[in-house]
């Protein structure tokens, strides 16, 4: 019908093609079977961390194939998976060191660069903070332990935002209610709660409309926004924006009741259950009591006596589960252990602003685009005495830097990242890295001893050796033992070792303090709506940087209830203005059927009109009205309207 066929998916299309009629133009003409090899990695550009394999011509990536692993990804990768590799050739990539002269841009040497970064984080004198984001865990190890050991300072983070403590996170992580994915497949009952895998993590998408079509699973889904797994859902739930603690303690209540209605009445009627939950639950006022009613929902549901299920966390960034367990949380070292805490992610940012820290390493993160707060990050930049930025291209958050150092793509990485279902995987080079860019191991080891401070790592396996010392659950772990296929922690005999190098509680043993829920959001005025915000699957810098993904860049567009589109007057397409305190960006009108009244969504991450601008841990409320002409974004205060 000429239409044409768009979905995330589509490129397995051409790959599943037996005659080869179906092909790529991605591809088309790139090169002859005899001209090409083959590399075996893994996809790091979200958290579903898909097995690929890497078509390479004269040592460039040409095209990126799935290479079936059924215990992580059944057979399929996405379409920012499979196309994005364009971004590692694209004219932004940060080819080589940068220092910034008066604001522009210098090429400087390696040598030099390491001087610049080493002087200015000694001038800081301890008060040194650090966000990792994409980094394997190797790097990620080494540049805790450069922060800690090095630097004197705990105020590292590998989350966008600030979520909850340690001792939560321990319970959350106890391999005694850990689901596998494969686990999915043979699930009575799927909870989705929290998350829509399809932005977050594609091919657990897959994995759970399987579930459903093959072996019947009831699909039950409780999400702010309408998610496109309601389709195929016994139960659906709405929950408002900011109130899904209050939702999970009414789940609870009625679960402990023995209620035959509703989700309630599918989980309490299951012997084999997997919750998929999504880690934005945690963050806010009200986090740590919605984990604290998920937890006790687990124990409810007796996750950890039953066999094949469990609880499956879809985190913000493709390895944040192995960031966490090499060190990269403020309250938290290598393996979960305690220590004292230092500054999360929020008191960085409040730190650099008043001058309690001085200087801040950004690895494979942009705070600009990717985290709440979009304002008081900038304005935290702007305070900072030095700032390294380690990444890939050039971004806003680039613009603030001192020092700029180029990170290596999932083409081109050697190390080991950490799937959310706890398997440890191994990511391969598999292309040459372009210009003067070096393993970011190595760079960062070579800016410890700089500072003095020798870490006695000169290569990848001696990284991953020490990690394996200092982790007492992957003790004996070695890359042969991970192989190809990738291993789960929890099935190896060193996760007997858990209870004990975690040992729930603070330094001192003591419980980790569970902060209340905050107050119900207020109600929304007559003309305003309640905003809750979303990240996109397109919505970042891969689909930016990749011609055969610019199609899908998305415009920032406003969803509201059909409700609250009649009576404010909106049609489908018009641009609006939608503003909070002195906080405004436009959007334009998309209007849906399964929105509740009085709540509307914004994406995260695109290139103009950020959510991020209104997000501070709590809703905000929003007025809409039509836009003014050549209005873009007002930033304002980025309370959220506080």
């Amino acid at each position: 019908d000429d239409r044409p066929y768009i979905a995330p998916f589509q490129g397995n299309i051409t790959e599943l093609c037996p005659v080869g009629a179906l092909t790529s133009y991605t591809y088309r003409f790139q090169a002859r079977p005899w001209d090409i090899e083959q590399g075996g990695s893994v996809c790091t550009l979200c958290p579903s961390q898909c097995n690929v394999s890497f078509t390479i011509r004269d040592e460039q990536v040409k095209r990126v194939l799935d290479r079936e692993n059924d215990a992580v990804d059944d057979g399929w990768l996405c379409d920012r998976g499979r196309y994005g590799f364009q971004a590692m050739y694209s004219q932004d990539r940060v080819m080589n060191p940068l220092r910034y002269v008066d604001g522009h841009p210098v090429p400087a040497q390696w040598a030099e660069g390491l001087e610049i970064a080493s002087i200015g984080l000694a001038a800081a004198e301890g008060k040194v903070a650090a966000l990792v984001g994409d980094a394997s865990n190797e790097e990620a190890f080494i540049l805790q332990d450069l922060i800690r050991n090095g630097l004197g300072s705990n105020d590292i983070d590998s989350r966008q935002a600030r979520t909850i403590a340690r001792e939560q996170r321990v319970r959350l992580d106890d391999p005694a209610t850990q689901a596998r994915v494969a686990d999915i497949d043979h699930a009575d009952v799927v909870l989705v709660l929290g998350t829509d895998p399809i932005h977050s993590a594609p091919a657990f998408d897959l994995r759970v409309r399987k579930a459903v079509r093959r072996n019947c699973a009831a699909l039950a889904v409780a999400t702010e926004r309408p998610s496109a797994l309601d389709g195929g859902a016994t139960e659906v739930d709405r929950i408002k924006p900011g109130q899904t603690a209050g939702y999970l303690a009414g789940l609870l209540e009625q679960v402990r009741s023995g209620s035959s209605e509703g989700i309630a009445g599918l989980l309490r009627d299951s012997s084999h259950t997997v919750v998929i939950w999504g880690e934005r639950i945690g963050r806010g006022e009200s986090g740590p009591a919605a984990i604290e009613s998920l937890l006790e929902l687990a124990e409810a549901l007796d996750l950890a006596g039953q066999e094949e299920s469990g609880m499956i966390e879809i985190p913000d960034v493709a390895n944040a589960r192995g960031l966490r367990e090499v060190g990269c949380l403020p309250d938290a070292g290598p393996g979960l252990s305690g220590l004292e805490a230092g500054r999360d992610v929020d008191a960085i940012k409040d730190g650099l602003i008043s001058g309690d820290v001085r200087a801040i390493v950004l690895y494979g993160v942009d705070p600009l685009r990717d985290f709440p707060d979009t304002d008081g990050w900038r304005r935290a930049l702007e305070a900072a005495d030095f700032v390294i930025h380690f990444t890939m291209a050039s971004t806003d958050t680039t613009e603030f830097a001192d020092v700029v150092f180029p990170l290596e793509s999932h083409a081109e990485k050697d190390g080991t990242i950490t799937h959310t279902e706890g398997r440890l995987q191994r990511v391969r080079p598999a292309a040459a890295r372009p210009g003067d860019i070096r393993g970011g191991w190595h760079v960062l080891a070579e800016l410890a001893a700089a500072l003095g401070h020798e870490t006695g790592i000169h290569a990848v396996p001696e990284a991953l050796q020490r990690i394996t010392e200092s982790v007492p659950f992957y003790s004996g772990l070695t890359d042969a033992e991970i192989g190809g296929r990738g291993i789960r922690w929890q099935e190896r005999p060193a996760a007997q070792a858990w209870n004990e190098a975690v040992s729930v509680g603070g330094p001192d043993g003591t419980p980790g303090e569970v902060r209340p829920a905050g107050s119900p959001t207020d109600a929304a005025p007559a003309d305003g709506l309640v905003l809750g915000t979303y990240r996109d699957l397109w919505a970042n810098s891969t689909t930016d940087l990749s011609p055969a993904l610019s199609y899908l860049i998305p415009a920032q567009r406003l969803e509201v209830s059909v409700a609250d589109a009649e009576r404010l007057g909106l049609s489908k397409g018009d641009e609006v203005a939608v503003k909070s305190g002195d906080t405004e960006v436009t959007a334009f009108v998309a209007i849906r059927a399964a929105l509740p009244e009085g709540t509307c969504f914004l994406m995260e991450g695109t290139q103009q009109g950020n959510a991020n601008v209104f997000a501070n841990g709590r809703p905000a409320i929003v007025e809409i009205g039509k836009a003014t002409p050549a209005l873009e974004v007002v930033a304002g205060n980025g309370n959220g309207g506080e």
